[in-house]
């Protein structure tokens, strides 16, 4: 947002004599409104005058040059040869003198023509940085003769108003209402506490009734909280007048003509955008604001034809969109020189609506960089007045009695007591209250004892946290470098460090690293493709995932659902560049569609491995670390055989307190082919808030055992069906109180073991912490144990 001082200057007195632009920076940075920069229009122009031709003859060498002798207000004339053939004798010219620079970094010199001496060069348009656009009257292909007041010696700069000083700032996109000249007038009253002259539009009007001429209608109101418009007649189509462009230039806008400037300049003043129509053009003077029907296009200003969708909000006639709301005027409106009544739009537009469009036709404009930001719906009326009272003062034509404001549903204003207690905590101050009022009521801000009403301007004020908005703007302009630095007081403020949950996953990774294996990164979105590699029925709810609106293309169209395929990847892609063995892990986020069309994004950690020995029982030893650093509890390993993802007979669930934690075990061999794969590939699938919610926080010190265990071992033979997890729970069961731990050591079929059976070994040992147990005692153990192993699964000691 560029500003000029000379505009500011009429709404605040800051004279660059008394505040200079390093201390304007630097005050309005302090107060919350940082300045990028500072400028001065024609900082490349020195040693350029007016000058008067008062001789002219031909160059005695050329048929097409000039001799001139040129009055610069000094002691003598200069002479000067020019190729130009626009100017006459008394004519008042740019002279560069000698050692002059003009824009671009040129520098002009005495020299000699074919003969003639030339001390120095009278100016065009072009040399001087400017256009047709700044000076209408000008002759675009010669000297620029000026019409300005001003005599020879005068310096150019401001004669042809470049002797203003820009300031460039960097808005946050919460503070729309800064981006305009009264925005900022505003923070600079504030700052530099000096009164803030406001004026209020005067427009006198020339008879008639608008609301004889058009009918406005507001189909949604929540895209088009307010829509008003006035209605100027008798148009006259013609350069704006100077001090009006050159503000125009100034704020880094092209004036164009009187009509189109008024909307800009307004824009600028105001914050507010504006539109101009020809009415003549508006079918049924009839506006409605909807959104776009299916099929319909509309040319634009830029001449470019666009094609709209139904989420679009237009302007239109009775049957046709004459402009995008917020964005650019229609061509079929288009103001031109014979447009001989204009109407006026002031509106206000839901900001998301307005960006969404620009994004979607990629047409971004200055109107819908202001009004995607949000504006305040009070400030249409008093644009549009402030477009017809500039309309009367310009003489550009005679404004219609009457305003056309369509305003459904007006906002209550936000009312909030201020805590004086309460902001001094948040800041750690003890700043009077009365200092506090004075500078909301400075801001704007209307204050009835401690009940402040928030302007409607002030859209960055959050209802929820009104008193941290409060405390900011108390500290910005009560000074950050006069607030003490002190922690708040009972602010419960605690050092810097890890979560919980930052912790465990800090843990988990370093135990995957422990075992070897190395961390990657994939992509949160993914082929659809995707779901028929690791061959997820039709049905999975797994392939219902949230599709992207614009994505790079098909194979990254959707969030994932599950983090396999990316895994999946990342191994086929290591065994095509023939890398022998690879251990790999990522924690990564899934993304389950919600009902409410969100997504739940909990994180996954997955492992992924093949070759240097690896099988499923090394798999499953990392998945038991993983579980033993976070001090899981009570882990068992349930056979998965309905997984189509992996090995119906090497799969296998983790499972902790009745919670599954995860899958792991060899992939199934036709998803290894999907993915060109012709070794064994293992991966783990574990959900990490699950292990999270299963970890063991509080730790318990055991003592090392007085007493010496006795150890049994037991070879049963049972079905081939029944797992060595099934019958190690009901040992433990039957164990009694002196059973310690159960371990499988061995697994046998063949010979002397029947078909259909097989042969489990269990290392069983028992242990009293008051005692050192007996042989009776080991055998009792041992007995209820088979009693329990026979009762419950048929199964017999070997």
């Amino acid at each position: 947002m560029n500003l000029s001082r000379k505009w500011l200057n009429e709404f605040v007195d800051l004279s660059l004599d008394e505040v200079g632009d390093h201390a304007f920076a630097e005050a309005m940075t302090m107060s919350g409104s940082k300045v990028e920069g500072t400028r001065v229009m024609g900082e490349g122009i020195s040693r350029v005058v007016v000058g008067r031709i008062d001789e002219m003859v031909r160059h005695h060498d050329s048929d097409h040059m000039w001799t001139c002798q040129v009055d610069v207000g000094g002691e003598r004339r200069l002479q000067i040869v020019t190729g130009a053939q626009n100017q006459k004798v008394g004519d008042l010219v740019p002279v560069a003198l000698d050692g002059a620079t003009l824009p671009g970094g040129a520098t002009i010199n005495t020299t000699v023509f074919r003969g003639e001496l030339s001390e120095g060069m009278m100016c065009s348009l072009k040399e001087l940085g400017l256009t047709l656009h700044d000076f209408p009257y000008a002759y675009e292909n010669g000297l620029f003769v000026l019409q300005e007041p001003c005599k020879p010696g005068d310096d150019i700069v401001p004669v042809i108003g470049r002797d203003d000083h820009v300031v460039e700032f960097e808005i946050t996109p919460n503070r729309s209402d800064c981006l305009s000249v009264i925005g900022l007038a505003r923070e600079a009253s504030v700052t530099f506490q000096k009164p803030l002259k406001l004026h209020d539009p005067v427009v006198k009007g020339s008879g008639g009734d608008i609301n004889d001429y058009v009918k406005i209608d507001i189909e949604d109101s929540r895209l088009c909280p307010r829509y008003t418009a006035r209605m100027v007649r008798n148009i006259k189509i013609e350069p704006s007048p100077k001090w009006m462009r050159e503000r125009i230039a100034a704020m880094g806008m092209r004036p164009i003509n009187n009509i189109v400037d008024i909307t800009n300049y307004v824009m600028m003043e105001y914050g507010q955008p504006m539109h101009a129509f020809d009415f003549s053009c508006v079918e049924g003077g009839h506006i409605v604001v909807r959104t776009a029907r299916e099929g319909e296009t509309c040319r634009t200003l830029d001449g470019n034809e666009r094609k709209l969708n139904t989420s679009m909000l237009c302007i239109c006639d009775e049957h046709k969109p004459v402009g995008l709301a917020g964005v650019m005027g229609g061509e079929n409106s288009e103001i031109t020189g014979d447009t001989k009544m204009v109407l006026f739009e002031s509106a206000n537009f839901n900001g998301t609506s307005i960006r969404r469009t620009a994004a979607a036709l990629n047409m971004r404009t200055d109107a819908s960089a202001h009004f995607e930001k949000g504006l305040d719906p009070y400030l249409t009326r008093a644009a549009v007045d402030r477009a017809c009272e500039l309309v009367e003062l310009l003489g550009a034509g005679e404004v219609v009695d009457g305003v056309v404001d369509v305003f459904p549903n007006p906002p209550e204003p936000l009312v909030r007591k201020l805590d004086v207690d309460r902001v001094n905590w948040i800041l750690g101050t003890d700043i009077p209250g009365e200092t506090m009022r004075k500078i909301l009521s400075d801001l704007g801000f209307v204050l009835g004892g401690d009940s402040v009403t928030v302007p409607s301007w002030r859209l960055d004020i959050d209802p929820k946290y009104t008193q941290n908005d409060f405390a900011e703007e108390v500290a910005r302009i009560y000074g950050y470098d006069n607030i003490p630095a002190t922690m708040m007081a009972d602010s419960g403020a605690k050092p810097g460090g890890l979560t919980p949950e930052q912790s465990a996953e800090r843990r988990l990774g370093e135990t995957c690293r422990a075992c070897g294996y190395d961390s990657i990164i994939t992509y949160s979105f993914y082929s659809p493709a995707g779901w028929d590699m690791i061959r997820l029925p039709k049905d999975d709810p797994r392939r219902d995932s949230i599709r992207i609106l614009n994505p790079l293309g098909e194979d990254t169209s959707c969030m994932r659902t599950t983090t396999l395929p990316s895994l999946l990847e990342v191994l086929a892609r290591n065994w095509n560049y023939r890398n022998a063995s690879v251990k790999v892990y990522e924690f990564a986020k899934v993304y389950r569609k919600r009902a409410d069309g969100l997504a739940d994004e909990p994180k996954v950690l997955t492992l992924g491995a093949y070759g240097g020995g690896m099988d499923f029982y090394a798999l499953k030893g990392a998945v038991e670390e993983l579980c033993d650093a976070l001090r899981i509890a009570d882990v068992e390993y349930v056979p998965v055989k309905d997984n189509p993802s992996y090995h119906p007979g090497r799969c296998a669930a983790v499972l902790a307190g009745g919670r599954t934690l995860g899958v792991f075990g060899q992939i199934h061999p036709l998803v290894a082919a999907n993915y060109g794969v012709s070794a064994e590939l293992y991966a783990a699938e574990l959900d990490f808030p699950a292990m999270f919610a299963c970890r063991t926080t509080e730790l318990y010190y055991t003592p090392l055992p007085r007493f010496p265990g006795v150890e049994r071992d037991i070879s049963v033979v049972c079905d081939d069906a029944l797992t060595a997890g099934e019958m190690a729970k009901c040992i433990r069961r039957a164990g009694g109180q002196y059973l310690e731990s159960v371990e499988v050591f061995d697994v046998y079929k063949g010979a002397n073991i029947p078909e259909g059976k097989k042969s489990v070994s269990f290392a069983l040992t028992l242990r009293a912490e008051d005692q050192t147990l007996t042989d009776s005692h080991a055998d009792e153990a041992v007995q209820s144990i088979l009693a329990a192993l026979e009762s419950e699964y048929g199964v017999k000691l070997r």
